[in-house]
């Protein structure tokens, strides 16, 4: 991590929790989903086409992309039975299963055959590979983001929760510090074993969050919960019958995160096949951006700790709007500076933002009995339309010269969704934890 967790300082509320260790915890599951899902992701834009689908078939790319988006659709299926398991039996359980599904899964990829072994079994075996992942990823943001908050001090809930997401810029910069020396290699060897690699080094990221998670036990809400009975026996039903409209929401606030897989997938495409930029280029674009973000997103979460989760999370999307154009006509200018400059502003100082204060902002909305559930559900709906903004952007022609129209008018519309969703929630940074989500 780029900075040190701080204490809870003299003047904050105490929740009985261990919050660094919570959030260093949730830090280290987030690196392993997404370093397994950014590699994914530049596989599927930079060697899937090749490898797992005919040479010869123009729609490759678009293929390749929908495999991204597959292991969306298992998400708000495991969402539901992993939310149930994470209000019934604790949070801590479900994200120990959730690492290690996410571990294996990524492993076996990287041994998948390819289309010239077995033919269209290749990409059926990667599609179910990736709905593991998938089912995997719908507990773990939500378990980690459910157990920070309710170890945190009331006052300082979005900080720590913050860590949650910037665990993702450390696996993305982890992924694809890994996968550029991959791109550097001749084709027949980065075709044939070295595309494999990184999936399989998942492993070791796997074991250093597994040996910090297992020492870590269940927040004091949730245990508070378990001692009075008051753990839901349906969490689901009960959700549906008296948080369904915080659900709605969340859905809605959660597509922005497509503006994630349009700056780490999708744009990574279009500058390789409108503006000629190598896939190395992106690739540190997506290192340096995420390097700052590691810095921002705490501040973000430190600012919406101090003013209000709504704020903060309207200006990251309005933000993300506003720079999308700017940032793909980066990739177009030939200028390399301009393009880190451009990209840092968009994804650190823009997406960031609402990136930071969602895990608070989203697990504020729901009580302790229905928390891990609300968030899971909620958040892995709004997410099937980041899984498919590749795939849709493409279909659109937003991969063809003048393709920066498309997916910005894309963009801009995902970010006007969530922040008039997140206009119409509560404003909750000042409710003590043990008060959220009641009425």
């Amino acid at each position: 991590m780029s900075q040190t967790l701080p204490s809870a300082g003299a003047g904050a509320l105490t929740s009985g929790g261990t919050p660094k260790k919570a959030a260093l915890a949730s830090f280290l599951g987030s690196a392993v989903e997404y370093y397994d899902f950014f590699i994914f992701g530049s596989a599927a834009a930079l060697i899937f086409p090749k490898v797992f689908f005919p040479d010869a078939d123009t729609n490759a790319a678009i293929m390749s992309f929908a495999t991204f988006g597959f292991a969306y659709v298992a998400r708000p299926v495991g969402a539901i039975i992993l939310g149930h398991f994470g209000d019934r039996v604790g949070r801590r359980k479900v994200l120990m299963f959730t690492l290690l599904l996410m571990g294996a899964s990524t492993f076996v990829i990287g041994c998948l055959p390819d289309f010239k072994t077995v033919g269209w079994w290749a990409p059926v075996l990667l599609v179910l590979a990736r709905l593991c992942q998938g089912l995997s990823a719908a507990g773990e943001q939500a378990g980690a983001s459910s157990m920070t908050l309710e170890h945190a001090p009331d006052n300082r809930r979005s900080f720590f929760t913050s860590w949650t997401l910037t665990g993702t810029q450390g696996g993305q910069i982890l992924a694809a510090l890994v996968f550029i020396p991959v791109l550097a290699l001749p084709d027949e060897i980065k075709f044939g074993i070295g595309w494999r690699i990184p999936f399989w080094l998942s492993a070791v990221v796997v074991v250093v969050a597994f040996l910090i998670r297992r020492t870590l036990h269940e927040p004091p809400a949730f245990e508070e919960a378990r001692k009075t009975a008051q753990i839901a026996k349906l969490p689901v039903a009960d959700l549906l019958k008296g948080h369904w409209r915080d659900v709605l929401r969340v859905i809605c606030c959660a597509f922005i995160a497509a503006v994630s897989t349009v700056f780490g997938t999708l744009a990574i495409s279009y500058a390789k096949t409108v503006a000629g930029v190598d896939g190395t280029t992106t690739l540190w674009l997506v290192v340096g951006a995420n390097l700052v973000a590691l810095g921002t997103q705490p501040l973000f979460g430190m600012l919406a700790d101090k003013i209000g989760r709504k704020p903060v999370f309207i200006y990251g999307a309005v933000a993300s709007a506003i720079l999308t154009p700017v940032f793909l006509l980066s990739l177009e200018s030939g200028s390399i500076p301009l393009m880190f400059l451009a990209a840092i502003g968009y994804f650190s100082g823009g997406y960031a933002a609402a990136n930071a204060v969602w895990p608070s902002f989203y697990a504020e909305m729901f009580s302790t009995k229905v928390r891990f559930s609300g968030l899971a559900i909620g958040t892995q709906l709004g997410f099937l339309m980041a899984g498919f903004a590749p795939a849709i952007v493409a279909a659109m022609g937003g991969i063809k010269p003048g393709g920066w129209v498309q997916i910005s008018i894309f963009t801009a519309i995902i970010c006007a969704v969530a922040a008039v969703s997140a206009l119409t929630a509560r404003e909750s940074f000042r409710t003590p934890t043990r008060l959220l989500g009641l009425k």
